[in-house]
């Protein structure tokens, strides 16, 4: 049984740990790590086989055009082309529904018309026509042979302009029926999200200091280091193998089987390791293509995306408009939140901004809220996730506001979110009511610090200035279902079959919770990420869901094979199961001492006393909680170059349970160097013919590490009710509060506030210059 602890180590990062087990919380080596170091993991690109054509994709020109006639001719008639494909080869689907991550739904038509442009092309990389050939290199010759012919549109390439009343418009017919708000007369809002609870104009009118910010960010990319690459073989007799990097082969076979008409059990996904994702290689855009090149060739088929085309066609996160008014007394009570928000959703409908209205008050409790936001098309290419979506952006309103409310009343940042903290039991805006939560554990793990009530260190020369910021951050993370198969192998170890996509070390979360239930390290057990056809169906590796789902699929396939391993020991026995237990990676009497069997001596015996032992668990779990984490930041800024270095940082975060610690450590840093790039350095720059500026990573700016010092973790554990062991998801909230963090520091520093990201050197210096004005 767990043994119940109160107090940790002085050289441990992890505070308020409960419940101290045997495999869970501990730091086993990852099971994958040789063949990733050594270089033997297979990613997409690796693939090779016999007879193996290279698909290339010809893309618009146009952010905003008809597509009046596509002529591949001459194309086909090219010695080493093997076949051409459009929007024609796709089966129909504009009359379904789809439903993407998170549950949002969309029209198919829409995923299916950013797979292969149907009548319209709606940003410059748009895929118009894909063609097969017989090496690389003749692929991309022969695509200047397809012969399109455009009319071009007005074309939208930024949130203002796509709002206004005069702009061109991207659909005839939205989604989502829209309320038209007064702020806006423009037809190229698809989608209205409103929540509201308590009187918001009494709330404000109890307040005795009210702020308000306005904020523009910018599209940023996931920036993973793997492009995506799929390979495609459409059988003989009519069966599609797909092997594709992606967070969720299940996901891939249902689209694809939509996209080409086949039955699901026609379609087997392979899925290959993954180079990083981040949200952004959830949604399938090669593997219908080399599907139906394939199918038209009867030879495999292979595609692999250059930079440029991650760049600037895979679904990079939204910009937007962000607005926060909070109204408190002196006393710092909160009294009235009130957000507007205005996202890009790019080509097609589906910004995360629902999402952002779910978060963007989620760490407090204000008894007056009303949150609008609005899903906005424009000619850029359709958004996807990217971790913890929409909420970053939401957050870095607020939580400014929140810091500049606690200057006016002359409180303590952190005081003033501890009074107005949610705890359970509170209610967010949307209407859910929390269960245990660990937001106020978090602000007192800061609270008490060492990096927060320090000094601040001394500017390293004149013109420069030092300042210090603290913001709180929440993702609610997401469940979905799950399949887990174990088997016992003769030997002692055990195979464990899993349909989760490992993107963050998560075959070692999940074997972890197996072994918990029978007391065996992960060393004696073989985790396997197997393919759609060996594999139950289980939801994406998403939404920080990978480990809490998966791993409490293990956790029934490990009771499953528990109660096995009882009922085998009593038949060897001759005793009642009632009288055998198992623990400790043994089954023994509960009375009767000497009688102890280990596994390796049970499962050695196996065949001799009833054969094979398999356990399985199959859920579709509730009980999934969301994650508080916080930041304090401390920066130096030159004032005549407008340069931000990082010079401390410490991330704070509620991990419920952390499975393997190490890699909660992981995520909170990888997340947090994520955010410093929003916050100081990423954007997606656009020229007035509607084409990215900066496609390669030599123009768009990501951090390295002479940007970002070495990030100190701090984990606490407040025990989600509903997990097995605790955990909640961590994955995702790390990124939400280095926006507001980072700029609350910049503040501290200069006393401005720079209005836009990313907060580079010359929005920097524009702040402090146009701040000079107002005052002078």
């Amino acid at each position: 049984m767990p043994q119940e602890a109160r107090f940790v180590t002085p050289s441990s990062n992890i505070v308020l740990s409960t419940t101290e087990f045997k495999v869970v919380g501990k730091r086993p080596v990852r099971p994958d790590g040789i063949d990733k170091v050594t270089g033997r993991a297979r990613y997409g690109a690796d693939v090779a086989m016999a007879g193996m054509l290279h698909g290339k994709i010809l893309r618009s020109p146009h952010p905003h055009a008809r597509i009046l006639s596509i002529d591949t001719s001459l194309a086909e008639a090219h010695p080493q082309v093997r076949a051409v494909a459009t929007s024609a080869d796709l089966a129909p689907a504009e009359d379904r529904i789809r439903s993407d991550v998170d549950g949002i739904q969309s029209n198919f038509g829409y995923f299916s018309n950013n797979i292969l442009a149907g009548d319209k092309v709606l940003y410059v990389g748009h895929p118009v026509a894909a063609l097969a050939a017989t090496s690389p290199h003749a692929a991309m010759e022969a695509l200047s042979l397809i012969r399109v012919e455009y009319e071009p549109l007005g074309a939208v390439t930024d949130i203002d302009a796509a709002l206004s009343a005069d702009a061109p418009i991207l659909h005839e017919d939205p989604v989502t029926p829209v309320p038209r708000g007064a702020e806006h007369s423009g037809t190229n809002i698809v989608s209205h999200t409103h929540f509201e609870h308590g009187e918001i104009q009494r709330g404000f009118a109890e307040a005795d200091e009210i702020i308000e910010r306005e904020y523009r960010t910018q599209t940023v990319h996931q920036g993973y280091v793997e492009p995506q690459s799929a390979t495609a073989l459409w059988s003989e007799d009519g069966h599609l193998t797909i092997w594709c990097s992606n967070q969720g082969h299940f996901g891939v076979r249902h689209d694809v089987a939509e996209l080409t008409g086949l039955r699901l059990s026609d379609v087997t996904v392979i899925p290959m390791e993954i180079g990083g994702g981040f949200g952004g290689k959830i949604t399938p855009h090669l593997e219908p293509v080399a599907a139906v090149l394939s199918r038209k060739t009867d030879r495999p088929v292979k595609m692999t995306l250059d930079r440029s085309e991650v760049l600037e066609a895979t679904g990079p996160t939204c910009g937007g408009i962000v607005r926060a008014r909070l109204g408190a007394t002196r006393e710092g009570r909160i009294t009235a939140g009130e957000v507007y928000l205005a996202f890009e959703a790019g080509a097609y409908p589906g910004s995360f901004v629902e999402n952002a209205c779910n978060t963007v008050f989620a760490s407090y409790d204000i008894p007056n809220v009303q949150i609008d936001g609005y899903d906005v098309v424009n000619n850029k290419p359709k958004t996807g996730a990217y971790r913890a979506p929409g909420t970053p952006n939401a957050a870095l309103a607020a939580e400014t506001v929140i810091d500049d409310l606690a200057g006016r009343l002359g409180m303590d940042p952190v005081e003033l979110r501890l009074l107005n903290a949610a705890r359970e039991g509170s209610r967010r805006a949307d209407g859910t009511v929390y269960p245990a939560i660990g937001m106020v554990e978090v602000a007192q793990a800061v609270r008490d610090h060492e990096h927060y009530r320090s000094p601040l260190p001394s500017a390293s020369g004149p013109g420069r200035r030092v300042g210090r910021g603290f913001a709180m951050g929440y993702s609610g993370n997401i469940s979905g279902e799950a399949t887990v198969l174990a088997s016992v192998v003769a030997d002692g170890t055990v195979k464990l079959v899993t349909g989760s996509v490992d993107i963050g070390g998560t075959r070692a979360s999940i074997a972890q919770q197996f072994g918990e239930v029978l007391g065996i390290g992960i060393e004696v057990i073989n985790p396997i990420v197997a393919d759609t056809d060996t594999a139950g169906y289980t939801g994406p590796s998403a939404g920080s869901s990978a480990s809490h789902k998966s791993g409490w699929a293990a956790h029934e396939a490990g009771l499953d094979v528990k109660r096995q391993l009882v009922d085998r020991a009593a038949r060897i026995w001759g005793v009642p199961a009632s009288e055998v237990d198992f623990a400790d990676g043994a089954a023994f009497h509960r009375t009767d001492t000497e009688l102890r069997i280990s596994l390796p001596e049970l499962a050695a015996a196996l065949n001799s006393t009833g054969g094979p032992i398999t356990g399985r668990g199959n859920i579709h779990p509730g009980g999934w909680a969301g994650s508080f984490t916080a930041n304090v930041v401390d920066v130096e800024v030159d004032e005549e170059t407008g340069k931000t270095e990082i010079l401390r940082y410490t991330v704070f975060q509620d991990a419920g349970k952390a499975i393997h610690p190490s890699y909660v450590e992981g995520q909170m840093q990888g997340g947090t160097v994520q955010g410093v790039g929003w916050a100081l350095l990423e954007e997606y720059v656009y020229g007035g013919n509607g084409h990215l500026q900066n496609p390669t990573l030599l123009d768009y700016r990501m951090p390295t590490c002479w940007d970002v010092p070495m990030i100190d973790t701090v984990i606490i554990e407040v025990p989600n009710p509903g997990h097995p062991y605790g955990a909640r998801g961590v994955g995702e909230a790390s990124i939400v509060p280095p926006l507001p963090a980072i700029s609350n520091a910049i503040h501290d520093a200069l006393g401005v506030r720079v209005p836009v990201l990313p907060m580079s050197p010359v929005n920097v210096v524009k702040a402090i210059s146009g701040a000079a004005q107002r005052t002078g």
